[in-house]
């Protein structure tokens, strides 16, 4: 034990791989266009000014599927496209239906904010309205707004849940609802809340779930609340296989400077560090603008609107590293990040595969360095 916390019992060290295969993507042929899915042309025309020129894999298999009215079990991570292979199809069905409603599901904030972002997007020259309800902020402006007209809802369970018992949301009228990262929103101890919700829905709405991995608590999920769903699974490349993964040894009284001293390579360009907890997450960075490196921090201490202005100057390149625990960094898509540093081991090694994915993505190399302290 350490400060009153169990050490992680995860050992890095046996994933050391200096030396992936050079990465070659395989290009993929879709079996339709956009244009022939049988999407109204005006979603179409939409699609194609938000820069969609050809479907992903999971959006080429899974929109037939949704549009058809099929309950759907989708197996794609972050980054495959994923959010508009369950959007595109919903917005058809909402532009043929006004009086369709979906509710989307979302383990954080930072993630329904993300698929409002590109719901608006698409259907900027509709008149669809959407909500977004999420916790860590005012509960009344989302009151105000749920209670209008909403073709989406967008949130968190515990948010929604919460309107739910308010009776501000009327969730007896959802036709459709989304389960998006459904292994995370579990691991997030979501799952009683989510069936909660579940059950004051009409038991004849489409259910369409979305899930990196399939777990047997996932599973079990989709048994209790998917009618005959199809499994879609659209598996990227192996994780462990194609990234450089390495472990940085280090003794107690020199980890701070171990860290800086890698940051001084300007290979290092965009960095996310893992710490394990907030107060830990948040002086890091603090140290780490101190040293002259820019440097941000997410974690639960701190308000969505400042991980919402931390994530853009962390995008736009304004900052070089972003410190962040692992909840915080759920559901966050960030590209062309160089390295991966767990500065603290992670707690296990799902929470491994999950923090080292978010490099290497596509066809980019990426690295993932391990701290372990010296014995």
């Amino acid at each position: 034990m350490w400060g009153g916390r169990r050490m992680p019992a995860f050992d890095p060290s046996q994933f050391i791989n200096t030396a992936p295969p050079k990465i070659t993507e395989e290009v993929f042929v879709p079996k339709h266009t956009f244009g022939t899915f049988g999407l109204s042309a005006a979603l179409v025309r939409a699609i194609t000014s938000v820069g969609l020129v050809s479907p992903t894999p999971i959006q080429d298999r899974i929109i037939p599927e949704i549009l058809s009215g099929r309950d759907v079990i989708g197996l794609a991570e972050t980054g495959t496209g994923k959010t508009a292979a369950f959007l595109i199809p919903l917005i058809e069905k909402a532009l043929g239906n006004p009086r369709r409603q979906t509710l989307i599901l979302t383990p954080t904030r930072e993630l329904a904010v993300q698929i409002q972002e590109e719901l608006r997007s698409v259907t900027r020259a509709f008149r669809l309205h959407s909500v977004t309800c999420v916790g860590g902020m005012n509960i009344h402006p989302q009151i105000n707004a749920i209670r209008r007209t909403n073709h989406f809802v967008i949130g968190t369970p515990g948010r929604i849940l919460d309107l739910i018992k308010r009776k501000d949301f009327k969730s007896e009228k959802v036709t459709t609802v989304v389960l998006d990262e459904a292994d995370r929103m579990l691991d997030m101890g979501f799952i009683h809340d989510i069936r909660m919700i579940l059950a004051t829905t009409p038991k004849e709405r489409e259910t369409l779930l979305f899930s990196a991995t399939f777990n047997a608590e996932t599973k079990k999920l989709a048994n209790d609340f998917l009618r005959e769903p199809i499994t879609v699974s659209v598996k990227k490349k192996e994780v462990l296989d194609t990234i450089l993964q390495d472990v940085v040894p280090y003794e107690h009284h020199s980890k701070f400077e171990t860290l800086t001293a890698l940051l001084e390579n300007p290979d290092y360009a965009r960095v996310l560090i893992f710490g394990s907890m907030k107060h830990s997450v948040q002086k890091l960075a603090h140290q780490l603008s101190g040293a002259g490196i820019s440097s941000d921090a997410i974690h639960g201490n701190k308000s969505h609107h400042q991980r919402q202005q931390a994530l853009k100057r962390f995008k736009g390149g304004v900052v070089r590293v972003l410190v962040a625990t692992d909840v915080a960094a759920r559901g966050i898509h960030v590209e062309h990040i160089t390295h991966v540093i767990n500065y603290d081991l992670p707690g296990t090694f799902e929470d491994y595969i999950h923090r080292i994915g978010r490099t290497g993505r596509a066809a980019n190399s990426g690295k993932a360095l391990t701290f372990v302290l010296k014995r």
